[in-house]
Formats: structure tokens, sequence, C-alpha cells
């Protein structure tokens, strides 16, 4: 008897569960059916996927602890994201649910991304752009003459995962140094990319450029906030990523306003979507691009396939690749076939 997968309704329907699911039925379909179930609240979420041995997720309801409790024969939750904010981690490492995310499927388009708001919030692309279609010609050159040029100054990474390795070896063709702070990472393995370790303070003192590439947890929600920013050169500018709430929205906003820091770009803010009347999108030296870093042509079919791949893999009664709670492995029957990974921190 095959075993059952729940995922969320979706809000636009395809033909079939097959056309629909096509891609995650790769590696799902010789062990498990997939249905789909109603997500507009806990309760009707509860009713549908009691009963699963899987559960499939990547946007819209939170996978809470009040969801977790009531699920009767789940074995692991795949997020279909390299964030894993959307699920209560430490309710399901208590249910002995094994978690996976898709860790490394899209980081060199967030790359990619991180890359192109460093260098239009640095270069102040949105107040130019708007120079030249104002008849404001002459006003540009002025502006970048009291910003520095690119090569020889500091990109700092908050967090040292596999978007800010690639940020990393971008940000070097470039011309610039490169520091990073993740105390989940050893030294050796930051040192060995070419890039200096420091601490959190000396990070934020050093940075020119600051990007963000964290996962969103109790430890790093709001850790960018006005005690961060105030350590920061008024010159600095801030690009972010990863999650919104690691940053402190109101403390940029203010340290923006002040002058205490001297740009931002941005593709994820702590409101999503936002309201419309956020400060943020009135101020010419910030970028805002409404998360989508990682979208491309591969990214969401390769995310699918992926996921699928992980949840096959637990339903057959083995280690995921990307494990995001790895102590729930020793409690859980599956078969170790691989080391624990070292190369990265937490996924969460």
């Amino acid at each position: 008897m095959k075993k059952k997968v729940a995922v969320q309704l979706p809000r636009q329907a395809a033909s079939n569960l097959a056309e629909r699911y096509a891609l995650e039925l790769e590696a799902l379909e010789p062990v498990a059916d997939i249905v789909e179930v109603d997500g507009s609240t806990a309760a009707s979420f509860i009713e549908g996927a009691r009963d699963a041995d899987a559960l499939i997720t990547s946007w819209g309801i939170q996978i809470s602890e009040e969801i977790i409790s009531q699920l009767e024969k789940c074995v692991v939750i795949g997020v279909g994201s390299v964030g894993v904010d959307m699920v209560d981690i430490t309710a399901a490492t208590k249910a002995g649910i094994v978690v996976t995310n898709v860790p490394d499927v899209f980081i060199e388009e967030v790359a990619d991304h991180a890359l192109m708001l460093l260098l239009a919030a640095g270069r102040r692309t949105k107040i130019q752009d708007q120079m030249a279609r104002d008849g404001r010609w002459y006003e540009g050159r002025p502006l970048l003459n009291h910003v520095p040029r690119l090569m020889g100054q500091t990109l700092g990474l908050f967090a040292f995962g596999n978007v800010a390795r690639c940020t990393a070896r971008r940000a070097v063709a470039f011309g610039m140094r490169v520091i990073a702070y993740d105390p989940y990472v050893s030294e050796l393995t930051i040192s060995d990319a070419g890039v200096e370790p420091v601490t959190f303070h000396e990070l934020l003192e050093r940075s020119d450029y600051l990007s963000v590439h964290s996962p969103l947890n109790g430890e790093t929600r709001h850790s960018i906030n006005a005690a961060a920013l105030a350590r920061m050169k008024k010159s600095a500018i801030i690009i972010n990523t990863a999650r919104g709430p690691i940053i402190n929205e109101a403390d940029l906003i203010d340290a923006l306003n002040s002058g205490q820091i001297a740009a931002a770009g941005l593709d994820v803010l702590e409101q999503e979507p936002p309201d419309l009347n956020n400060p943020l999108f009135k101020m010419d030296n910030v970028i805002v691009t409404p998360h989508v870093a990682s979208a491309t042509t591969r990214m969401r079919p390769e995310t699918r396939r992926r996921t699928g791949r992980e949840v096959a893999m637990v339903l057959r009664n083995r280690w995921p690749m990307s494990c995001v709670n790895p102590t729930v492995l020793p409690r859980v029957q599956l078969e170790r076939w691989q080391p624990y990974p070292m190369n990265r921190g937490p996924n969460r």
C-alpha cells in the first residue's frame, strides 16, 4: 500500500494531480500518493493531514506545534526552500519527525541577486535612473563623486553558508576584500575559501557592504538592530537576500533617515507583501525587490524535484541528503548511508 503525502491545496489548480505534481512524483510515485489538503486554517489542515506519512510545504500555512502534535503517522516534512521558518523545527524534532530542505538548488541565483543589489545600491542606481528620466542628467556624476570605487572595499558576510560562499567568490572578482562571521562554521573552512573570519562586532565595524545570509531563528531575529547599526560605518550599505526579520526594519529605517548608514538593497522585508506606505519605498538610496532572488527558469522545477526526492528517501527508510534537524536521525528507524555533513552551519 502506498503512503500518503499531504500538500496544501494550491491557489490555482491544474487539470489533475498527476499533472500538477508531476515533478514531485518523479521520485514519489513508486512509494506514495499525493493528497491535497485545505490549508486555509490549522483545523482544516489537521483534518486532511492527520494520517499523512509526510508533508510537503514551501508557502502558505505555518506548520506549527499545534499541527505537528496532531500528526499521527508523519515521519518527514519536506520544505521546498532553503529557509525553514514556516515549520516549527523544535516541535518536529520533539515528535521525531525529520525535516528536510533544499539548501543547494538555487544558491548561484541568490548570490547573483545579492551582487546585483550590492552594485545597484552602491552605484545608487535607483536615483540615477530617476535623474535620467527627470531631465537631471548632470546631477548624477556629482552624487557618485562621493562613492568609493568597489575595488578594495570590504564585503562582510553575516553567516557563511552556501549562498554566502558563492557571493564571496563573485565579490573577489570585483576586487573586494571579504570577511565573514559565522559561529557555526570553523575558521579553517572560512579561511580555506580565502575569506577572513571575524567576530560579529568586527563584521559590523569593518564592512563597507554587509550582506545578510543567515537563517531566521530565535538567535538571528532582529540581530541587525539599532545597536548593531550604530557600530557600522556611515558609508556602509546593507544587502539582505535571506529573511526580512533578521533586520529590525524600524531600526534600519531610522538609520537610513539619520545617515547612520548610507544605503540598502533588500530582497526581503519583515512584512511580505509589504504595506505600500512602507518608508523604504520612498527612499532614493534603497533598492527593493519582491523576494525573487532565487527565481529563474530552473529554480521552481528543480526545487520541486529535489523536495520529492528527499521525502521519497525518508519514506524508503533512508536518511535524506539534507536534514535540518539532524539530532532526530539517531532516534528514527532510518538507514544511515552517509556521514553527517559538516561543511556548513545549521539551516535553521
